[in-house]
């Protein structure tokens, strides 16, 4: 009789974290999805490694919801339906005090690209029965998720020979300088005023204290993506603004710190775009009414990827960035697909 497939937890003891510059956790609890049977068979799996979008941990996407399928549960139907084939699923944890690290190095927030490269790849091939090449290894996620997981499918295709990016941050100009104004007014009402008062801000807030402060996630989202992108160990707060605090006139040297992480940008440099001309997939969606305006995004790197002639697969669905889910049918299937060729 077969068995059910099961969730198992391990803590990983980073190296490359201890220290880092927020006093985040250097142990990261990891949990990898076993298909039903992994026991019994002595097989071995290709893996799919799952990065969650802003303020996400990986053990999240197992949580219980009324209206939506916990990743587990989800797997187990889209296997019993004959629709993916199985796999090992890992669960990636890339979140910091500021609510995630794009899964990028940064002297600002931490080593996450090495944790995951370096650290969790080379565990869960020890581990467990995987196998370990690059045309069995997927990584795919959405949001800060799914930028993360394209970046890294340009910067080490000797690890992902898969990518699935869905409303993946791309196109900063459109997603990210709409949120300057919005992180100035919310700056004032919280009297913060410069680099000093926001590194006292960020210093003493609590993650998950009640009640917030005013507009907090306004303040916390921008102050996340400038620790990424233009980290500045000679800044009080340890990065650069892209903007100026009063006029909020761009700061170009720095923007074009954050311009050198945008997908659409790095397709510029040769390497990364071989990098995904070489993927037995490459896979893209969007919502079409996407409130971060990631779908005009999608469009500008795809049509860039048409330009370049990358194969890849692109979809649009009627929706917008949220209560997206759903699309994990849809690339897990292609990917699922694939490994077996």
């Amino acid at each position: 009789m077969p068995t059910a497939s099961q969730v198992v937890t391990h803590l990983i003891d980073s190296q490359v974290l201890l220290g880092n510059p927020l006093g985040d956790p250097a142990t990261r609890r990891l949990a990898v999805y076993l298909p039903p049977d992994y026991d019994q068979s002595g097989v071995r799996y290709p893996t799919v490694y799952l990065l969650p979008g802003f303020t996400g941990r990986g053990y999240f996407m197992l949580n219980d919801s009324a209206f939506d399928e916990p990743i587990q549960e989800r797997l187990d139907r889209l296997l019993a339906a004959g629709i993916s084939q199985p796999f090992i699923a890992v669960l990636v944890d890339g979140f910091t005090r500021y609510g995630g690290s794009q899964y990028l190095n940064s002297g600002a927030v931490g080593r996450y690209e090495d944790h995951l490269v370096d650290e969790i790849v080379p565990f869960v091939d020890r581990t467990f029965r995987t196998k370990a090449e690059p045309d069995y290894r997927a990584i795919a996620g959405k949001s800060s998720g799914g930028y993360g997981a394209l970046r890294l499918a340009m910067r080490r295709p000797d690890l992902f020979g898969l990518v699935a990016c869905h409303s993946g941050d791309m196109a900063f100009d459109y997603c990210y300088r709409p949120d300057f104004v919005k992180f100035i007014n919310a700056a004032a009402r919280n009297k913060i005023e410069s680099d000093e008062t926001l590194a006292d801000f960020l210093t003493h807030f609590q993650p998950k204290m009640e009640p917030k402060p005013p507009a907090f996630f306004d303040v916390l989202h921008l102050a996340a993506m400038s620790a990424c992108y233009s980290p500045n160990p000679g800044s009080a707060c340890g990065f650069d603004l892209p903007f100026d605090w009063y006029t909020g006139r761009l700061r170009p040297a720095v923007w074009q710190r954050w311009l050198a992480n945008d997908p659409i940008t790095m397709l510029d440099t040769p390497a990364y775009a071989e990098a995904l001309r070489d993927l037995k997939l490459l896979y893209l969606d969007c919502g079409n009414r996407d409130e971060y305006a990631l779908h005009l995004g999608a469009r500008l790197f795809t049509h860039r990827l048409n330009e370049l002639n990358i194969p890849h697969h692109y979809e649009e669905f009627d929706g917008g960035h949220r209560q997206t889910q759903f699309r994990y049918d849809v690339s897990f299937e292609m990917i699922s697909k694939l490994f077996g060729l």
